[in-house]
């Protein structure tokens, strides 16, 4: 796997005041978590954005250096997790989790499919089932993706979890009966044409909303157990100055 080295500054002070200024500095909030605990950093914007956009770049084991406060030194880094603005799909937060080589890890890979199966050549759909696989493994064994070949899938089978072979040294944790990638059936002409018939029309009202009508301005209700963070975006579509793949 890739391996990359980053520099990040230790920050004494968190909150989105502190958050809007990083960004506004071109740098982004982090935080480093280890074994409970936590180390609020900061990080250039372009330098994460880098390492997010090249294969696999979310999997890159990082020798990060910290510099400044008492924290300082180098550790040994995974990207946890990242977040986007919803709107500009700038990258917002990082998390990253501090590991050790002789330590496994748990951690999700992509599945990859492979090969143009039997039933697609018979006219059968393609449909995927799981796009994500929980493995464990030492850092340095954390493969970019898990390959997945569906050369010999017919019509109407389905290629599960435990269909897969791991590469040497990664267990797969997803439950075993999770389908990866399922051959349906084509459509036939009658089906398609009775499914168009039963579509809505644009003469259908609109259901009546059942409940309290929200005046204009009302605020809508935070949901339960919401919980603020540095940035809030959620986290989704990948993005960043230029949005980040995926």
């Amino acid at each position: 796997m890739e391996r990359v080295a980053m520099t990040a500054q230790v920050r004494e002070n968190a909150g989105k005041g502190v958050a809007r200024g990083l960004r506004r500095n071109k740098m982004i909030p982090a935080v480093l978590y280890s074994h409970g605990k936590s180390l609020p950093i900061s990080m250039v914007n372009k330098d994460v954005t880098k390492v997010l956009n090249r294969e696999g770049g979310e999997h890159a084991l990082i020798n990060l250096k910290l510099e400044g406060g008492a924290g300082a030194g180098e550790r040994l880094a995974l990207i946890k997790d990242y977040q986007l603005d919803p709107l500009s799909g700038a990258l917002m937060h990082l998390d990253l989790m501090e590991v050790a080589m002789n330590e496994k890890v748990k951690i999700q890979v992509a599945v990859h499919i492979t090969g143009n199966s039997i039933g697609v050549k018979e006219g059968g759909i393609f449909q995927y089932g799981q796009r994500q696989l929980e493995v464990e493994c030492l850092p340095t064994n954390i493969p970019d993706s898990i390959n997945v070949d569906i050369t010999n899938l017919k019509v109407n089978e389905s290629l599960h979890v435990r269909d897969i072979k791991a590469p040497e040294g990664v267990r797969i944790l997803t439950d075993g009966d999770a389908t990866v990638a399922t051959i349906q059936p084509p459509i036939s002409a009658e089906k398609l044409e009775a499914m168009l018939s039963a579509a809505p029309t644009a003469e259908t009202g609109e259901p009546e909303v059942v409940g309290k009508k929200k005046e204009e301005g009302e605020a809508a209700a935070a949901p339960a157990g919401a919980k603020g963070k540095e940035a809030a975006p959620a986290a989704g579509a990948k993005g960043k100055e230029a949005a980040p793949k995926k």
